[in-house]
């Protein structure tokens, strides 16, 4: 039986960091204020889903769907505090049927959730945190705008095992500006020592929607650009971080992604084996096994919308029988398991899955893929060539698949969450 992932959108921070290329933004707590009024709002008009332009494959059946995890990102949603978190909680509850002990995970940086807030969390039924220490040195975090401190992060993990949280994640980004092999190191040496059940290691994305990543890309000097490391450097960083985390016990499940058994993130599998979820707030994105939606990606638009009475949908596309398995192999050979080929065949027919056997052969042939079991999946030795890999599961463009667009706002952002 389907089940429900639910994520939630806070795109809100404290400050706003030089390499984060989100929508998020710093605002003043009244704005954060009337953001949860329209989350609630949105909630509210959930069953319109019935009564859309593009109805098509019946989307309200997602309201009919047992949720099993909820995901609150941003943003910085631990800045709602406990009652605003209080106040998301008692709608989803009152809207959506919950199965027994989901996974409920919330982002939060080191400086973000007292011991009171944490509390308040656990209340809630949170009960996995994902925390965004992004590195063990303050040199690395100062320069990019990042607010707490090592220290900060060792404080918070403290704290929220003294308020009984075992499921902690810890984010580390390899790339920053002033990096070198050796502090790297002591980021990865440190978040081991904290002993997460899990660990998601990022390498620096250098593209123009992040100041830093604008800069680097324009060869410019602002925001430390000069001192983002190269392609070698961020190789070995990653293979590095590989090579300690899998000697420390923890099992890579995914290509960023590593965790003790079973503290894999049960939401972000969704994503990765085309599960359906469900995203509210501004710039979130929906899936229902067919089609994928989003909303306005602005607070602003996203109002404008409810004000008027309807869902802030912005775009919707129905998914064709050949996107459907791009992403399935592009998103699913991502994971350590790769992707089961009887399941393809059985879901899209053999005829349609032999359509890919030239490139999968020729990937086979390259060591960039392997076969067993009926599985196909990346060998480690293809993780840092994997957007070479995926590309080949991307046809060239075809006729829009477009079913409704909102005209009042710019050209939609084609991206998954």
């Amino acid at each position: 039986m389907d089940t429900l992932g639910i994520y939630i959108q806070i795109p809100f921070c404290s400050s706003k960091c030089s390499f984060c290329n989100f929508s998020s933004k710093v605002a003043p707590s009244n704005v954060l204020a009337n953001y949860l009024d329209d989350l609630m709002r949105e909630i509210d008009l959930l069953p319109q889903l019935g009564r859309t332009p593009w109805n098509r494959n019946n989307p309200t059946h997602l309201l009919e769907l047992p949720v099993d995890s909820v995901y609150l990102g941003g943003g910085t949603p631990t800045l709602a505090g406990g009652e605003g978190l209080t106040r998301i909680f008692t709608a989803l509850r009152e809207r959506f049927r919950f199965q027994p002990a989901p996974e409920i995970a919330i982002e939060m940086t080191p400086d973000s959730a007292d011991r009171d807030l944490l509390d308040s969390c656990r209340a809630l039924g949170i009960n996995r945190l994902s925390i965004g220490a992004q590195s063990f040195e303050d040199r690395e975090l100062r320069c990019v705008g990042r607010l707490h401190t090592a220290a900060e992060t060792i404080e918070q993990v403290r704290r929220a095992r003294e308020a009984r949280f075992e499921n902690i994640s810890l984010d580390l980004i390899a790339g920053l500006p002033h990096q070198t092999r050796s502090s790297w190191l002591h980021s990865l040496h440190q978040t081991i020592e904290l002993a997460p059940g899990h660990i998601s290691t990022y390498l620096f994305e250098v593209d123009e929607k992040s100041r830093l990543g604008n800069e680097v890309l324009h060869h410019g000097d602002r925001y430390h650009a000069s001192a983002v490391p190269g392609d070698d450097f961020m190789a070995d960083a990653y293979e590095q971080a590989r090579a300690l985390l899998l000697a420390s016990g923890y099992l890579q499940y995914e290509i960023s992604n590593f965790a003790r058994p079973g503290f894999e993130s049960h939401h972000n599998r969704k994503y990765w084996r085309l599960e359906p979820y469900l995203g509210l707030g501004a710039g979130a994105h929906s899936f229902d096994g067919r089609a994928r939606w989003s909303n306005e990606r602005s607070p602003a638009d996203y109002a404008a919308s409810l004000d008027r009475g309807e869902l802030p949908i912005f775009e919707r596309r129905a998914l064709s029988e050949q996107e459907m398995m791009e992403e399935f192999f592009f998103l699913g050979l991502r994971q350590q398991e790769g992707v089961d080929l009887d399941r393809a065949a059985s879901r899209w027919g053999r005829a349609a899955l032999d359509s890919w056997q030239p490139q999968i052969d020729s990937l086979l042939e390259r060591g960039l893929l392997e076969s067993q079991g009926g599985r196909l999946r990346l060998p480690p030795r293809a993780y840092l060539v994997s957007n070479e890999v995926f590309q080949e599961f991307v046809a060239p463009p075809g006729p829009s698949m477009v079913l409704f667009q909102h005209q009042d706002t710019k050209t939609p952002r084609k991206q998954i969450q």
